[in-house]
C-alpha cells in the first residue's frame, strides 16, 4: 500500500454477497470544486444490495468492476481550485454522486463540495453515515414533493426502516398526524420518534386501518403484496401517493386516476443545503437516527446479508478509517 492506493471494496460481477472483496485501488484526487474525504464510516442502504444483484441502480453504473456506497461521514482531507465552503479538517457527510457512483465503501471519496455538509455536531461518524440517503429520501418526499401541512393525516409504510424512521419523524415536525406500519415489535420506538398510530402489517390490511389518509410515503411497493396499490384505498380523494422503490408503473397510475388519486414516482437527488437542515434538527434533538448494526469494511458481504434478510430497525453502517 503507498500514499497512492487505497483499500475499497470491489465487486467484478452480479451476485450474492459473495462477490463484495476489499481490494488496494488507486486513491482518487479532487477536481476543481471537488473535496477528497477520507471516509470514517459509510452507510449501508437497500439500494446498495439491489445494485450488486443487478438491480437497482446498476443500469447506471454499467457492468463491475465498482464499489458500491452512496453514504459518507468522514474528514475532508484535501479541496480542489475553487471550493470556498469546506477546508482541510472539516468533518461531513453527505450523498454525492447519486445515482452515479460515489464508491463510499472505500477509504476516500472525491465529489463536488456541495454536495457535502458539516456533519451534525451531536453525531460520531458511524451515526452520520447513516443519516444522508435515507433521510435526504424522506426529506425530499415528505417536505419537498408532498408538501406536507400541519394537520395532514401521513401514513408511512416500512416505518421502522431506514428512510421510514426519518419520514415519520420529519412528518410530526410538520405538525401532520401519523400513521407507521410496522411490526408490532417495533410500535412503541415508532410513537417514541412521533408517530400517532401504529398498525401491524402482519396482522392487519393497513388499508383497512387508515382512512382519510392526505399523503402515503410508500416505500415497500407493489412488488411486495401490492402494497402501493393497496395504499389508494387509504387515500382521502385527491390524496397524493409517493410511490418510492420502484416507481409507478401504468397499472398503478391508471387505479390512481380511476379512483381520483394523485401518485408520483420519486427518486433521491444530492443536496447538501438539506443535510444542513437535518443536521440542525439532529443537533435540537428533535430527529433521532438509528443504527442497528455496524460492521468493518472487509465484513460488507456479511452486513448485505444481514441487510438482504430485512426487518432492520434503522440502518446497518460499515466502519472504515478510525
Amino acid at each position: 500500500m503507498s500514499a497512492d492506493t487505497m483499500r475499497a471494496v470491489v465487486q467484478d460481477g452480479f451476485g450474492g454477497p459473495e462477490v463484495l472483496r476489499v481490494q488496494q485501488v488507486p486513491r482518487p484526487a479532487p477536481l476543481p470544486t471537488e473535496v477528497l474525504v477520507r471516509v470514517h464510516a459509510a452507510g449501508i442502504n437497500p439500494v446498495d444490495w439491489k445494485t450488486r444483484g443487478g438491480t437497482g441502480m446498476a443500469g447506471v453504473l454499467g457492468e463491475p468492476p465498482f464499489t458500491l456506497g452512496w453514504d459518507v461521514s468522514g474528514v475532508v482531507e484535501e479541496v480542489g481550485f475553487g471550493v470556498t465552503t469546506l477546508k482541510v479538517g472539516d468533518e461531513v457527510y453527505g450523498m454525492p454522486w447519486f445515482p452515479r457512483a460515489a464508491n463510499a465503501y472505500a477509504e476516500y471519496v472525491t465529489a463536488p463540495a456541495r454536495q457535502f455538509a458539516r456533519k451534525p455536531a451531536t453525531l460520531d461518524h458511524v451515526h452520520a453515515a447513516a443519516v444522508p440517503l435515507a433521510a435526504l429520501t424522506a426529506w425530499q418526499a415528505v417536505v419537498d414533493t408532498a408538501q406536507v401541512q400541519a394537520g395532514q393525516r401521513v401514513l408511512v409504510t416500512a416505518a421502522a426502516g431506514g428512510v421510514g424512521h426519518f419520514a415519520v419523524q420529519f412528518a410530526r415536525h410538520l405538525g401532520a398526524h401519523v400513521i407507521a406500519t410496522a411490526s408490532a415489535a417495533r410500535h412503541t420506538w415508532l410513537k417514541e420518534l412521533g408517530a400517532d398510530e401504529t398498525i401491524d402489517y402482519t396482522t392487519t390490511r393497513f388499508e383497512d386501518a387508515a382512512a382519510d389518509v392526505d399523503v402515503v410515503i410508500d416505500l415497500v411497493g407493489d412488488a411486495h403484496d401490492l402494497t402501493s396499490t393497496r395504499s389508494l384505498k387509504a387515500l382521502r380523494p385527491g390524496g397524493l401517493l409517493v410511490a418510492i422503490p420502484a416507481g409507478v408503473s401504468p397499472e398503478l397510475a391508471r387505479a390512481a386516476a380511476t379512483a381520483g388519486m394523485r401518485v408520483t414516482p420519486f427518486l433521491v437527488e444530492p443536496d447538501g443545503a438539506a443535510l444542513t437542515t437535518i443536521a440542525a434538527l439532529i443537533d435540537s434533538g428533535e430527529v433521532r437516527v438509528e443504527v442497528e448494526e455496524t460492521f468493518p469494511l472487509d465484513q460488507a458481504g456479511l452486513a448485505h446479508d444481514r441487510g438482504d434478510a430485512g426487518r432492520t430497525r434503522g440502518k446497518l453502517v460499515l466502519t472504515v478509517t478510525n
